[in-house]
């Protein structure tokens, strides 16, 4: 199987180098296209059997996937040129672009999937959304293992992109508000700012395992094990909610969609 990858810069590397790490696609079997070559020689330097290009129809000619990593505005610039169609299948990595958009630069009746990672992908740690349109179960099977060796996939409905991206491509941006939150207040407390960036850090992994690894896991559970009767952890949560953090959250999804 031999994929194509359009676009280099910080998405399309990051699923290149991805790829070459997995088991799913050999590297000698990726091949990257990019108009500069700063980015493709840095690849190419760290995985020295992927293929680059600087002629997108070069990548995609006799590409099996072609995986399109570019900016929404550029895409349709991009895409006439390839004439991309069956059976080659198509890979937009573009936030915004419906699949009927998508289907007006290639054959409309070629497979068709959005994916969307969030920028964690870069350590083999994205939550990446992935919907498919005219795909067979086999391609849909391909794809979800190509990209749970970067994280974790999960195949949604087209019409749940936008609430979807809200809580993973904007929602690390929340996650890490919340990190820089608390380290400003363990630094108030007295902890050194790198120790206190660590210990929130390792303390939201914990609490992101806790319901990764228990399929019967809720967060309303594991807040019930450390919240005892008068104890300090019931406090903090009442102040949380005193000063409106479950409301800021579900405001702020809701803004970003």
């Amino acid at each position: 199987m031999k994929i194509a990858i359009i676009g280099a810069g910080n998405m399309g590397g990051a699923i290149a180098r991805g790829l070459a790490k997995g088991h799913c696609v050999k590297a000698s079997e990726i091949i990257v296209s990019n108009p500069s070559s700063g980015k493709l020689e840095a690849l190419k330097s760290e995985y020295p059997d992927i293929r680059v290009t600087n002629d997108n129809k070069e990548a995609a000619e006799g590409a099996d996937i072609v995986v399109v990593a570019v900016k929404p505005w550029k895409m349709g610039e991009v895409l006439q040129p390839l004439c991309l169609r069956r059976p080659q299948v198509m890979v937009s990595v573009a936030a915004g672009l419906a699949f009927d958009d998508l289907a007006c630069y290639v054959d409309p009746e070629m497979p068709l999937f959005r994916v969307i990672p969030n920028t964690a992908i870069s350590l083999g740690a994205s939550m990446t959304l992935v919907a498919s349109r005219n795909a067979s179960a086999e391609q849909v099977d391909m794809l979800m293992k190509m990209f749970n060796e970067m994280g974790m996939a999960m195949l949604i409905e087209e019409k749940q992109f936008a609430a979807a991206t809200s809580l993973t491509s904007c929602g690390i941006a929340y996650v890490l508000k919340y990190v820089q939150a608390a380290m400003q207040a363990g630094v108030e407390m007295g902890i050194k700012p790198h120790d206190a960036m660590k210990m929130v850090a390792q303390t939201v992994e914990g609490a992101a395992q806790l319901l990764l690894k228990n399929e019967s896991a809720h967060p309303a559970l594991e807040i019930e094990k450390v919240t005892t009767p008068g104890g300090i952890t019931v406090k903090g949560i009442n102040e949380l909610e005193h000063s409106g953090f479950t409301s800021a959250v579900i405001k702020a999804l809701k803004a970003s969609m």
